[in-house]
């Protein structure tokens, strides 16, 4: 393997910029060289072949693995996993259900990666009927495809299927959903870094014309 990137993608940069360089930090004291990989996913990675990709982002990890040639990618959630010393909060038995995104519906090592995490800091899921492999969508994929009134029903749909008020995330976009759809969001990252979640930006244009604006911003 020639190099190791860690990519955060369009979604993290935008809902917070310094979390990127706070984790590629850890992720260089605790798991060995990794370099900042900005280009999005959407472009030709331009790595050397055989490099590793570090992935955030459900939707980067789906296209950096399927796109293109001589690249494999790993999530973060694994990585950290895997990782022998890692500074993890401790939340106290919290009790929250957990929204498994789309791109990785196919990998239940992701699954397993992000519960095992939860229990490494003492919080409880307790799953919606819809989870892992057979999870569905928060709704935001079916941005461009549907009406916006009937996308924000399938996210509050899909926000009522979750047992309790608090869902873990490991999305940017189901942040957004979860919360439209009426409940609290929980991110992966944030969790995991002791931080608030942040709605920020919510509106579903708005929110697709900020990815689309970083996407166009970053082909290399």
């Amino acid at each position: 393997m020639n190099k190791t990137y860690f990519n955060p993608g369009c979604a993290l940069s935008i809902y917070k910029p310094d979390m990127e360089i706070r984790i590629l930090k850890l992720l260089n004291e605790h798991y060995g060289e990794t370099h900042l990989h900005k280009i999005c996913c959407h472009y030709e990675p331009k790595v050397e072949p055989e490099s590793l990709i570090i992935n955030v982002c459900p939707g980067c990890d789906r296209r950096f693995r399927s796109l293109y040639e001589g690249v494999s990618t790993l999530s973060l959630w694994e990585l950290i996993d895997g990782l022998n010393e890692f500074p993890f909060p401790d939340y106290q038995g919290m009790r929250l259900s957990v929204h498994d995104a789309c791109p990785v519906r196919e990998k239940p090592e992701v699954h397993r990666a992000i519960r095992s995490l939860l229990e490494k800091m003492n919080i409880v899921v307790e799953e919606t009927k819809y989870h892992g492999t057979g999870s569905r969508c928060c709704g935001d994929d079916f941005y461009g495809k549907l009406p916006i009134e009937q996308i924000h029903l399938q996210m509050q749909k899909r926000a009522e299927s979750m047992p309790c008020e608090e869902v873990c995330v490991y999305c940017i976009s189901c942040i957004k959903s979860m919360y439209i759809g009426g409940k609290t969001p929980r991110y992966m990252i944030d969790l995991l870094m002791g931080e608030d979640t942040e709605p920020q930006v919510y509106d579903t244009v708005q929110w697709h014309g900020q990815l689309q604006e970083y996407i166009d911003s970053h082909q290399n």
